[in-house]
């Protein structure tokens, strides 16, 4: 591969093909709703709206051939009644799914505490996610929502959704949110009462739970065609942290309705954890400090259990769980968040008398106090203050935050480390309305076989201190890429590998300033692939877990007890798809 930099822009095109099959002309037929398709119709479909092509458009194309179902599933199908045909983001707005307050039976803070904090330190939008279970099933999605409603008419300016932390039958949690509406609390409310594990005793790995999963994401996505709902995503948090999300689990959420089930966290929160003690708790960072347990996927090996730059080993390990997942050309996000609870170096504390007996009674703690000290020895940030998902959006709004998420126009970073990451991959040469295309994050590019292809990569480096005080450095940027395969049937489900995929190239980025631009050449368009992103201010690395082979500076694992999180920032973005067309 070979890069150069330069400092113009590029075109942003749409990308088209020339045939039609009887796949493309069943999935272009609007008359036909999404539930008659066959899965193969239905993600053509997905295609199809992804790339802008109407019904009319595909009565004068001459076909997709050589566009498996699988290559479709990148560009997931909107939520029925959505606009069809995603655009390049017109904002980028950075956010927070993974958020708890005095609802949660381990949380402190009052709602409006949060949602400052979030808008002080850049956020626009955040997740409320207070912890499901018996207590907040009863009556906690009940009380917070007019919290959440007061804080929104308190900050205009925020976009603040409702959801919970699904504790997710037979595996961990994961962030549920809907978007706003007169049904936002019924909805939360029976999903929670219907589906999850501590409230229905379906917490053990099981076939019985695990289907109980599947039926959980379902029925959102039933909800949003019902129109009880305007739109519901799913993510799971924490993945790797204590082994339990097997990657057939995974498969099996993503599956079970892709518009619904969209990714995992990249990075967990709990960031703070690995401060050494003195100034920080002296754990380890984002609390993955477990081993193996009987519940625990046998095939993960113990450096699963601890983050690697901050980053869920899943993530970080390239050629590892997340690439065997996009390797099959299906969409599949990573974020990061705060999980924030109790946050490091706060003043405050829940009040005298505010305990499990208050909370399983009244559903919530007591308003905070002052503590009269500081807390060191709590492991989580404000949100905002250290973790960032940033999200292509259309417009500012609730829906367009959700569409973005859903089309995957996701890159994530700690500390500040850029400004801005731009992504995009376009062919040169190509024929027709294939010439020039381009597609950015999340998105599928179709180009002519055979014609050339870039990777236009840019940033724009940070200026400005963070909020620990100082203004990081962007050093190296890597560029993923792996080949797609469409999985045969009898594929190992558990599989969590991808052979193909590697780091190919490295860019060293030290000292640059201001805005600059790093192009790629990916070669001729041959064979479906992805390429993602990722960057480092270069303090720690070393070769990845899959060896420096296929990753010679990766993140480094992190020590427990001594993983001060400012001193190894990362950003990673989500994939770009190409697929050749004739």
């Amino acid at each position: 591969m070979h890069e150069h930099e330069h400092d113009h822009g590029h075109d942003h095109g749409h990308s088209h093909s020339h045939e039609v099959d009887d796949v493309t002309a069943v999935a272009a037929d609007t008359s036909v709703p999404d539930h008659d398709l066959t899965p193969a119709e239905l993600s053509r479909r997905g295609l199809l709206r992804a790339a802008g092509i109407s019904g009319a458009a595909v009565a004068g194309m001459a076909g997709m051939r050589g566009v498996t179902p699988a290559m479709a599933a990148p560009a997931a199908a909107p939520a029925r009644g959505g606009k069809p045909g995603p655009a390049a983001p017109r904002h980028w707005l950075a956010g927070d799914h993974h958020i708890h307050t005095q609802y949660s039976s381990d949380g402190q803070y009052r709602v409006i505490d949060q949602a400052q904090h979030a808008a002080a330190y850049g956020l626009d939008w955040l997740v409320i996610t207070d912890h499901g279970g018996a207590t907040h099933a009863r009556i906690g999605v009940d009380l917070v929502n007019p919290d959440i409603k007061a804080a929104r008419e308190e900050l205009p300016g925020t976009l603040i959704f409702q959801g919970l932390e699904w504790n997710i039958p037979a595996a961990e949690h994961g962030t549920v949110f809907v978007a706003p509406g007169p049904n936002e609390v019924a909805v939360l409310k029976q999903f929670e009462n219907a589906y999850d594990g501590s409230v229905k005793g379906a917490s053990g790995s099981s076939p019985a739970n695990e289907a109980l999963a599947v039926a959980g994401v379902q029925w959102l996505g039933q909800q949003v065609d019902r129109k009880r709902v305007a739109d519901a995503l799913f993510l799971a948090n924490h993945p790797a942290r204590n082994g339990i999300d097997s990657p057939h689990e995974i498969r099996a959420w993503r599956d079970a309705d892709p518009r619904i089930a969209i990714g995992f966290e990249g990075a967990p929160g709990h960031q703070a954890a690995g401060l050494p003690k003195g100034y920080g708790p002296g754990s380890a960072r984002g609390y993955y400090g477990n081993a193996p347990g009987a519940a625990s996927f046998a095939g993960y090996p113990p450096e699963s259990y601890r983050t690697w730059g901050g980053f869920d080993w899943m993530t970080a390990t390239v050629g590892g769980l997340w690439d065997s997942l996009l390797a099959e050309g299906k969409p599949w996000s990573i974020t990061a968040n705060s999980d924030s609870h109790v946050n490091w170096t706060d003043t405050s504390r829940r009040p005298d008398g505010s305990g499990s007996e208050q909370f399983n009674r009244d559903g919530r703690y007591g308003d905070p106090v002052y503590a009269g000290r500081i807390n060191l020895d709590a492991g989580d940030f404000w949100p905002g203050f250290y973790s960032r998902t940033h999200v292509g959006a259309a417009s500012r709004d609730y829906r367009a935050v959700m569409r973005g998420m859903r089309d995957g126009r996701i890159w994530v970073d700690h500390g500040g480390l850029v400004k801005s990451v731009d992504v995009t991959v376009r062919s040169t040469g190509g024929r027709g309305r294939d010439r020039n295309a381009s597609e950015t994050l999340g998105g599928t590019l179709l180009a002519s076989r055979g014609s050339r292809l870039e990777l236009v990569v840019r940033i724009t480096a940070q200026d400005v201190p963070n909020w620990s005080q100082f203004v990081p450095s962007l050093n190296r940027v890597d560029v993923v890429r792996g080949r797609v395969e469409t999985p045969s049937r009898s594929a190992d489900r558990d599989r969590f590998t991808a052979p193909d995929t590697k780091v190919v190239a490295q860019t060293d980025t030290s000292g640059r300033t201001g805005t600059y631009t790093l192009t790629y050449d990916l070669g001729r368009a041959e064979e479906p692939f992805y390429v993602r992103l990722r960057g480092t201010d270069g303090n720690r690395s070393q070769p990845g877990y899959l060896g420096a082979a296929v990753d010679p500076a990766g993140p480094q694992i992190d020590v427990v007890g001594d993983a001060d999180p400012w001193v190894d920032l990362w950003f990673y973005t989500n994939p770009i798809w190409v697929v050749p067309t004739r």
